[in-house]
């Protein structure tokens, strides 16, 4: 059992943060709600308090008893999770006299374990409003900065079991230079955590556990093409062999070509695969429907309806898998409840109540850079491993408005021309995330002496770590051009491109 840092979540944007740099110490590590009560166990080395949009004299400010903690575990509060500790302990919170946000420089006041190899005036990022006025009795100031009379402390000997250390800037960020050394020194140094969580003993782990939990009953699987569910399946196969089976649906909103080549690539792996083309069934139920959210429910429902299906006629599955990655975990389990929207067509929703089947997850705490890292591991072929993200939808929702197969082809010609041209000019792999939006928008144009009325498509283009938030990919010009040239030379019925540089936030990756 390897062992684990927990994050306790106060409803940070840079939560995710604090678990990605902790992780790739080779450490793991889990988020939870800090409303969630805590299962202590054997692994479990220490506790890290996130930052909070709440104040903490909010009256709904979330209040658990980090004393509590601290009786058990080493403790860590970052921002709010620091202030928290003060207030409660008898310190004083309260709003700065201007906002503290913005790099910052460390002035040691004393020597400690928590600061040790971090140079003097290290920058670091502050993010709050708030600020700790005065320290509780006994508490000891670790460091300042010019602007802020308490940038780091330690709790008093006899405040707990464990040491407990708060700090009002954010080591999880990139511009805290010195950020992950600090999390180490906490993670590694002060909670004794050993670096041994690898991708190879991830896998062998895994395959264990998969092999204890299903023992010889079947597993039935949804299979996209993706990495997620790709890599998921390959897991489970080495767990159990061909009791795996695997199901994969043409909705008739894939990339040109994708359903034939993705299904010749699962058989390369082993994997017991079946094709299943539902493309008029598909194209019949989605005719005349413009609203983004009517098409995902419908495509959602009828994905869910064929493989149901399909997954009956196999007799006695037990179990279902799925290639749940742990955003889409931390996303329902947020601090604030369930988040507003989920996405209709997450995986296979309401199929395992259907159907009495339990779950089989096995990438359900791992990141997508760390899904990647697995699939490597286990030398799977960079067609899959590095293929972008592609919407469940599809290119229904690409297609902006009323979806036909007349129109998924037309995309499809634009999209395959785009996304070849990344890989020959070999920015494919500088990109996270690309693809063709065919606009509702038709303009006037010109070839040779002929008028032309046709279709506007967009590109999109961004650069990510995980999706969260996105950039929009600095594409040389002349790429632009050339991409621009071929799709309007080579397919009939587009006559004019453009190129999205929209960010996320504030717009999304996909327009729908």
């Amino acid at each position: 059992m390897n062992d684990k840092i927990l994050i306790l979540d106060f409803g940070s944007q840079y939560t995710q943060l604090i678990a990605r740099n902790i992780r790739e110490l080779n450490i793991y590590c889990e988020i939870q709600p800090c409303t969630k009560p805590i299962q202590y166990d054997a692994s479990m080395k220490g506790i890290i308090l996130s930052g909070s949009p709440f104040s903490v004299n909010d009256a709904k400010a979330p209040k658990p008893d980090i004393k509590e903690m601290a009786g058990h575990l080493p403790v860590l509060g970052i921002c709010y999770g620091a202030q928290l500790i003060a207030q409660q302990s008898g310190g004083e919170v309260a709003k700065s006299s201007h906002r503290e946000y913005g790099r910052a420089h460390l002035q040691h006041v004393l020597s400690d374990p928590f600061f040790a190899t971090i140079e003097d005036h290290s920058q670091v990022w502050m993010s709050h409003a708030d600020t700790i006025k005065r320290l509780p009795e006994g508490f000891t100031l670790i460091a300042k900065t010019q602007s802020i009379p308490v940038a780091a402390y330690k709790a008093s000997a006899d405040y707990a079991k464990n040491v407990v250390y708060g700090i009002q800037f954010h080591p999880e960020v990139t511009h805290s230079t010195e950020g992950r050394q600090f999390l180490k020194n906490f993670v590694v140094d002060v909670c004794g955590c050993k670096q041994d969580w690898t991708p190879a003993a991830f896998i062998h782990e895994t395959i264990e556990r998969i092999k204890n939990e299903v023992g010889n009953k079947k597993v039935v699987m949804a299979l996209s093409g993706g990495v997620d569910s790709t890599v998921a399946a390959t897991l489970i196969h080495r767990a159990i062999g061909d009791k795996l089976y695997c199901i994969f649906v043409d909705n008739g909103l894939l990339r040109k070509n994708e359903f034939e080549q993705v299904l010749d690539g699962y058989r390369h792996l082993g994997l017991n695969i079946k094709g299943v083309d539902a493309k008029e069934r598909f194209y019949r139920e989605l005719k005349d429907v413009s609203d983004p959210e009517k098409k995902r429910k419908i495509i959602g429902r009828l994905f869910i309806e064929v493989f149901h299906e399909e997954a009956v006629a196999l007799k006695d599955v037990s179990f279902l898998g799925q290639g749940t990655i742990y955003p889409d975990v931390i996303e329902s389990v947020s601090v604030n409840g369930p988040s507003a929207t989920i996405k209709s067509h997450h995986n296979v929703g309401g199929l395992p109540e259907i159907m009495h089947l339990s779950l089989v997850e096995p990438l359900r705490f791992l990141f997508k850079d760390e899904v990647r890292k697995i699939g490597r591991e286990m030398g799977m072929d960079e067609v899959f491993i590095g293929r972008h993200p592609f919407p469940g939808p599809g290119l229904g929702i690409r297609i902006l408005g009323a979806v036909s197969e007349e129109k998924v082809k037309l995309l499809q010609e634009a999209d395959a021309i785009y996304i070849q041209h990344l890989r020959d000019s070999g920015l494919y792999h500088h990109v996270w995330q690309a693809g063709a939006i065919l606009l509702p928008v038709q303009s006037v144009g010109v070839m040779g002496d002929e008028r032309t009325y046709e279709y506007t498509v967009a590109l999109r283009a961004v650069t990510s770590v995980d999706g969260m938030t996105a950039d929009w990919a600095h594409l040389p010009y002349e790429d632009l051009a050339k991409i621009s040239n071929d799709i309007i030379n080579h397919v009939k019925g587009i006559n004019r491109v453009v190129y999205d540089i929209s960010s996320k936030p504030p717009a999304t990756i996909e327009w729908e």
